[in-house]
């Protein structure tokens, strides 16, 4: 006679009743991850200088007894690097532009990024000295969100062969200050003082920048080889001389 209690037992699986479709609370409980970066800049008006091929080598003295530890002049783009651009969406252009001014200080680097984001700089044809103006930087030499870093930015006049001087400031990050702005404004018009007290001002100009060519190619100065950026230049963005055309 078998005996049944000692046979092994199979496992049975209670059945799971249909209870039908399952309501979503109103309220999910859920994380939240929010970053707010706000970069903000000014431009002022542009003066007219006359100046010679020597003249953007001069930009950097504009910011005399204003800025915070060296001044960096920044030349124009060569053709082979005029896709360059901020724009991490872009890992072409964002590494161009990595590539392009990865020997500059973080001061710059922020500067040049907040600037060409915002449209205020336009690499290919404008030179520019910038430099902190007022605030701190972090542990890795970056401006903090409430440290204003500008200059003057120039570019050649196809016209007349004189330069466009104009004051630029820019500030943000991580945090809002309604006090840099104001502060922002300040040096803003010491820098616009100082461009028209300089011995080559001219006046004040409502000279637009040039658009770039919609071609690529570009023409290459004669007198010191650097490529345009842009085929209708008729004054090299770097040395101011003019282009010769064949």
């Amino acid at each position: 006679m078998p005996l049944e209690f000692l046979k092994r037992g199979r496992s049975k699986t209670p059945a799971v009743a249909d209870t039908g479709p399952v309501l979503l609370p109103e309220d999910v409980e859920a994380e939240d991850y929010e970053l707010k970066l706000t970069y903000r800049a000014k431009s002022s008006h542009g003066v007219r200088m006359t100046a010679g091929p020597g003249a953007l080598a001069q930009l950097p003295e504009l910011l005399a007894g204003l800025g915070k530890g060296d001044v960096a002049l920044i030349q124009p783009l060569a053709i082979e690097t005029m896709a360059a651009a901020p724009r991490i969406v872009d890992p072409v252009q964002a590494m161009a532009w990595v590539n392009a001014h990865h020997g500059e200080s973080p001061v710059t680097r922020h500067a040049l990024m907040v600037l060409e984001s915002l449209d205020a700089l336009d690499t290919a044809f404008e030179t520019a000295a910038l430099g902190l103006l007022s605030g701190e930087t972090d542990t890795a030499g970056y401006p903090e969100y409430d440290a204003v870093v500008g200059g003057v930015v120039s570019f050649w006049d196809e016209t007349t062969g004189d330069i466009v001087v104009r004051g630029v400031v820019c500030w943000g990050g991580r945090g809002v200050r309604g006090d840099t702005e104001r502060t922002a404004s300040r040096h803003l018009a010491t820098l616009l003082a100082n461009i028209l007290a300089n011995q080559n001002a001219i006046g004040v100009t409502a000279a637009e920048r040039p658009m770039p060519a919609a071609k690529t190619g570009g023409l290459v100065c004669s007198h010191c080889g650097f490529a345009s950026a842009h085929e209708r230049a008729f004054y090299c963005p770097k040395c101011g001389m003019r282009m010769v055309r064949g």
